[in-house]
């Protein structure tokens, strides 16, 4: 059963509506975000996405484009509804992060197919690696992106495992990188298992 969709042209608030809760959603969202955010090693940031975040990323993008016209809202959420979870699965956003300039362009270089390596592990079942960058190729031959979209597509049983408090945890695998998280803090954990059914 996957949980019903919420974000619709309907739902969306207009840009004055907007402008008037802007401030205190920005908290709420930034609050929330805190729990997932996953660090694998000191360069790869894991944003698990859900409906509050991105609801919020694309009242932004109207707000910042000034879009209200219904061509612009409809392309902003077939855009970004693909990266709202369904249920049995976790949407990613990952950022590859280097402050030198010189060192990102050279470890991009390296770390070609991280992308494809990266993954998430209910505690007793094997590791499920990341489906990468659906909507569009973000790799070419000298580099892959500092940014990209991931899936976890999970199982019923690791789904039914998750609920019942089994560990997760995430990693990735890559002759340029290896990282490990271990079992996350409850507080993540937790707020990753909401968006299992």
């Amino acid at each position: 059963m996957e949980p019903a969709m919420t974000i619709t042209r309907d739902s969306l608030m207009t840009l004055e509506a907007y402008a008037k809760a802007r401030h205190s959603m920005r908290d709420a969202v930034m609050a929330h975000k805190k729990l997932r955010r996953v660090t694998l090693g000191e360069n790869i940031l894991l944003i698990f996405e859900n409906e509050l975040l991105i609801r919020y990323q694309i009242q932004e993008m109207l707000r910042v484009e000034k879009i209200f016209e219904e061509d612009g809202i409809r392309h902003e959420l077939e855009s970004y509804l693909p990266l709202v979870p369904t249920g049995s699965n976790f949407k990613v956003t990952m950022q590859i992060e280097y402050a030198d300039e010189s060192e990102r362009r050279r470890m991009l270089a390296r770390l070609k197919g991280v992308e494809d390596r990266v993954w998430v592990r209910i505690a007793g079942f094997d590791p499920v690696f990341a489906i990468a960058d659906e909507d569009l190729e973000r790799e070419n031959e000298q580099k892959t992106s500092a940014v990209h979209f991931l899936r976890f597509e999970l199982s019923a049983h690791m789904i039914a495992a998750a609920r019942s408090g089994a560990a997760i945890s995430a990693g990735v695998d890559h002759p340029a990188c290896t990282a490990n998280t271990g079992a996350l803090p409850e507080a993540v954990r937790s707020a990753l298992v909401s968006d299992l059914v």
